[in-house]
């Protein structure tokens, strides 16, 4: 249950009112990482700094714009081994890169060209709509359309006659996806770990007040 569908003080009918809106995604972000481990750290700056040059040539090579792709800074510690004795294994440099595709159809071989530029930790790959403000828009209308409906069936069965709105409040998103088994708003790659897009799943939710206009 939501904590904000609490009454705190009886005075209406108040319900609460879900709904999602399915959408085929038109992109896609791949999180990717470059980790390189070095005796000394110039050598660690220096691998990983052309594995980022390298990679970006690769993404433009794919009429990727530089617009779309944002780099981390070069992030440089020591590397230890925990197994047993503890034991210094260098320096470790690394750069992460969040790359976001239109031509969905070229994710796998963007993908697999990136790795072998040099991106040794693949992290995550997103799938997001860019419709996304109006996707929500149609899920918040749905949404109060079923809050309506369940504020009529409950003044039915109380025999009572429902009254004027007093009381409209937004429920966050997530906890509506969370209510609802989890889907991500963002998508997610296939059932069987390919990189089907599958589909993006907008949701929205609402708590409306609605008085009792007599019995």
């Amino acid at each position: 249950m939501y904590g904000t569908q609490a009454i705190e003080a009886p005075w209406g009918i108040s319900v609460f009112g879900a709904a999602s809106v399915d959408a085929a995604p038109d992109i896609a972000r791949l999180r990717v990482a470059i980790k390189q481990t070095r005796q000394k750290p110039g050598e660690a700056f220096e691998v990983t700094r052309g594995s980022v040059n390298r990679i970006r040539e690769v993404v433009r090579g794919h009429g990727v714009p530089d617009t779309a792709v944002s780099v981390s800074r070069l992030d440089l510690e020591s590397s230890w081994s925990y197994g047993g004795d503890r034991k210094f294994l260098g320096y470790e440099c690394t750069a992460a890169f969040v790359i976001e595709l239109r031509e969905l159809d070229a994710l796998e071989t963007v993908l697999v060209d990136v790795v072998e530029a040099g991106a040794n930790n693949v992290r995550d790959v997103e799938f997001d709509v860019s419709t996304k403000k109006e996707l929500r828009a149609r899920a918040r209308t749905a949404a109060v359309a079923a809050a309506r409906e369940k504020a009529a069936l409950y003044a039915e069965a109380a025999g009572v006659l429902l009254g004027p709105v007093v009381h409209i409040k937004d429920v966050d998103s997530e906890q509506v996806q969370n209510s609802r088994g989890g889907h991500r708003q963002s998508g997610g790659s296939g059932a069987d770990g390919d990189l089907a897009p599958g589909k993006v799943t907008v949701t929205a939710g609402v708590l409306i007040g609605f008085a009792i206009a007599g019995g």
